[in-house]
């Protein structure tokens, strides 16, 4: 097992924080399972626990290693904001739905504060670069939390020159005028 970075990072892969990285943590994690032979577990293909007769007693011991190996990846690549959500889930596939269901949920006051955020950014102190990826962050977290309202490229273009300061006024006002032509 590899832990590095003060435990923000295991199996070469960040630690699951919340809606921001859920994604790429859920990528990294089937992957990881999947190499491990454990994500059948999650899938629901071997989810059920063997029943607890003498002929299943090999199958049933086996499926509980197998159990105990993945909660443990699940339990120790998560943030510990949400282990108290699977504490007590015995299952692999009861914790990844419920990650899952935590993970994808609308969360409106956070997309409020976002779309506060955004609307209120200046570039002030920023270089123009770190001006630029702010915006596109807050837009493409945005986007993943209402994905029937993702940001358009004409949105974002507004809000990276809106903010920008006062000495790109005449770039702004010279580009503000162009026609965007597709070529064929």
């Amino acid at each position: 097992m590899e832990v590095a970075n003060g435990g923000n990072t295991q199996y070469g892969m960040e630690k699951l924080v919340g809606n921001n990285n859920y994604k790429y943590w859920r990528m990294c994690m089937e992957a990881y399972l999947q190499g491990q032979d454990l994500w059948e577990l999650v899938t629901g293909a071997d989810a059920g626990i063997p029943t607890d007769i003498l002929e299943h007693a090999e199958l049933r011991r086996k499926w509980k290693i197998k159990c105990g190996k993945t909660l443990f990846a699940l339990r120790t690549s998560i943030s510990k904001e949400f282990i108290d959500h699977v504490r007590d889930v015995s299952s692999p596939k009861e914790v990844w739905d419920t990650l899952e269901k935590l993970c994808t949920k609308k969360n409106t006051a956070r997309l409020q504060l976002l779309e506060n955020e955004l609307a209120m950014l200046k570039q002030g102190g920023m270089s123009i670069s770190e001006y630029f990826l702010r915006v596109k962050s807050i837009c493409a977290e945005i986007s993943e939390i209402d994905a029937d309202d993702k940001i358009s490229e004409a949105r974002l273009r507004r809000y990276l020159v809106g903010g920008l300061r006062k000495e790109y006024g005449p770039f702004v006002t010279s580009i503000q005028g162009w026609v965007v032509t597709a070529y064929l």
